[in-house]
């Protein structure tokens, strides 16, 4: 476990971040979590930028879902960067171990079959208290990093457009 501050937040000064456009799908269940999660992917987002007609939240019943909305959001090609939040808490079944692999793989395969960068900010862990901890507890909130990711990812993509056309490339 985790015993630092993984979300010490320095702003970025992301240039031109009123112009991008970003999208949050976040899950339903454990909404204790999610909803802290996603204020602070918001707060970011905003402190660095972003407007708000530009940000469009989504809401999901379950973190499984996570993976149609992320992909769907991705394919519109509307979105410059897409987040993907939920919560899921370890039980008494093999069920978390099902879930959490499959998130994974969906969000994995949103930033492999597409050209939109998607942030996994789905929390797997043991106990609420872990879930509570990472979502604005001690541990910090996972939503800060999502929100920063999301805007390195989006200069990522946009420097590497502009580096493809200086030396010739195509689109890939």
């Amino acid at each position: 476990m985790a015993t630092v501050n993984l979300s010490d937040y320095k702003p970025l000064q992301t240039q031109h971040a009123d112009s991008f456009r970003i999208g949050i799908v976040v899950s339903e269940w454990n909404s204790f979590v999610t909803h802290n999660l996603r204020d602070a992917a918001l707060e970011i987002l905003k402190a660095e930028g972003v407007v708000d007609e530009n940000i469009e939240v989504f809401k999901v019943p379950g973190a499984f879902e996570l993976n149609y909305a992320s992909m769907q959001l991705c394919k519109e090609k509307k979105f410059d960067a897409v987040i993907a939040v939920g919560c899921v808490i370890r039980g008494e079944t093999p069920h978390f171990d099902f879930v959490c692999q499959a998130v994974a793989q969906g969000i994995k395969d949103c930033n492999v079959l597409t050209d939109t960068p998607t942030v996994f900010c789905v929390l797997t862990d043991d106990t609420q208290e872990q879930s509570v901890a990472r979502s604005g507890g001690n541990l910090g909130n996972k939503g800060v990093e999502a929100a920063v990711t999301a805007l390195q990812m989006i200069d990522f993509r946009k420097n590497l457009s502009v580096k493809k056309g200086d030396i010739g490339f195509g689109k890939i």
